[in-house]
């Protein structure tokens, strides 16, 4: 499953270990990231970004900043969709955007897409810059998501749209059951299996634990003062898609 978040960086002290094992886990995974998503989420992951870029309904034009961005699937569709908007990517991982940066030469947007090493808790970015902000697979990684929220809304214009597409929590049994086995048992023993990484793996399904449900993130849109809120599960609920819209009084 996707995860290119878990690479945004720290903002302060008492967050250190979990940036630092974050940062780590990725550095060591991103060579096969991109065909262990496939494989882990029996790319269901194309599918939940297609629908996402369905409901967003870029214009040509349009600008962007893709948070945690990895190795650039979904900064490299936005700009395809765009078609002449500038597209920024933002990870904390070298690794990861070495491998973007390829997938981006290799498409020839490179003149469209500007990569960024940087932090999502603190985006090196003017206030009203971009039309959207996303983040996928990637918000529960961060140490502090709320701040990451606040970060996105800041930097869109009025009227941008904040997007958050994200592992979520299925409620339906006996669905739940065979979800939960098979992302808390099944996955790193694929992963160590494939990959040869099990450690990296069995971290993905700890850092959905405390992450908050499709409802609870819902509630935290609204709360941080983004407007017509939308949230859609997707899969049976195992993974979310969240918009925001930031009002155009809002500035």
């Amino acid at each position: 499953m996707e995860n290119n978040a878990a690479k945004t960086a720290a903002g302060n002290g008492a967050s250190q270990p979990k940036e630092q094992h974050v940062h780590s886990v990725f550095e060591s995974i991103a060579v096969k990231y991109d065909m262990m998503n496939d494989l882990l989420s029996f790319r269901q992951h194309k599918g939940w970004r297609k629908f996402t870029m369905k409901k967003m309904n870029m214009k040509p034009g349009d600008t962007a900043v893709d948070l945690c961005c990895g190795t650039c699937d979904w900064t490299i569709s936005m700009a395809r969709a765009s078609e002449t908007g500038r597209i920024t990517g933002l990870d904390f991982s070298e690794g990861m955007l070495n491998v973007g940066k390829q997938k981006v030469l290799k498409e020839g947007l490179d003149a469209q897409i500007e990569l960024v090493q940087g932090n999502a808790m603190s985006l090196p970015f003017e206030d009203n810059s971009f039309d959207y902000a996303t983040i996928g697979f990637g918000l529960r990684n961060v140490p502090d998501y709320v701040q990451v929220l606040k970060e996105m809304k800041r930097v869109v214009k009025p009227g941008g749209m904040v997007v958050c597409l994200e592992l979520s929590k299925p409620t339906w049994q006996p669905f739940k059951g065979i979800y939960y086995f098979y992302f808390q048992q099944l996955l790193p023993l694929m992963a160590k299996l494939v990959a040869k990484r099990y450690e990296q793996y069995k971290w993905l399904p700890e850092s959905l634990k405390l992450f908050p449900g499709r409802k609870e993130l819902e509630d935290v849109f609204r709360n941080i003062g983004l407007a017509r809120v939308e949230a859609f599960p997707l899969t049976g609920g195992i993974a979310a898609l969240h918009i925001g819209i930031k009002e155009k009084t809002d500035v």
